[in-house]
């Protein structure tokens, strides 16, 4: 049995996974979340993160981890955004734009060896290994 305090209040609860709140702490941010959310829906037009943020009594903090979590996200049409972790381009959900995206899986695809192709000597090596020889060089 993990025990731990909540970072919220400060209770003891039974840590299971996630976050290190407590289920009553985790009960009263989803009902924030759909607060915001609704906020959200309401002001479509006038809703900035600051806003949203004093409208519901949130931190601004905890909405843009709603949108790097892809909970909340920005329309297309809309001018607000959040900033890609590696490059700082506006983005309107997660934590990258599209490119730092490819450019991270490539990365990891070559990391990983996924794109080494046999060369053709490797391949004529390991075929030609299980063949019969002859010393006079017929066959």
């Amino acid at each position: 049995m993990n025990v731990k305090n909540c970072r919220k209040c400060g209770k003891i609860f039974n840590y299971i996974s996630g976050q290190q709140i407590c289920p009553a702490c985790i009960e009263a941010l989803e009902a924030k979340f759909q607060e915001v959310k609704t906020y959200i829906q309401e002001h479509r037009d006038a809703a900035s993160i600051t806003v949203v943020a004093e409208a519901c009594g949130v931190e601004v903090n905890q909405i843009k981890n709603w949108i790097r979590e892809e909970r909340l996200t920005f329309g297309d049409d809309s001018p607000m955004g959040i900033e890609c972790e590696s490059c700082g381009n506006i983005i309107k959900s997660g934590r990258f734009c599209e490119k730092c995206k490819d450019s991270i899986a490539k990365g990891l695809i070559d990391a990983a060896g996924l794109n080494a192709k046999k060369t053709e000597p490797e391949k004529k090596a390991s075929r030609d290994a299980a063949r019969m020889r002859f010393l006079d060089g017929k066959r």
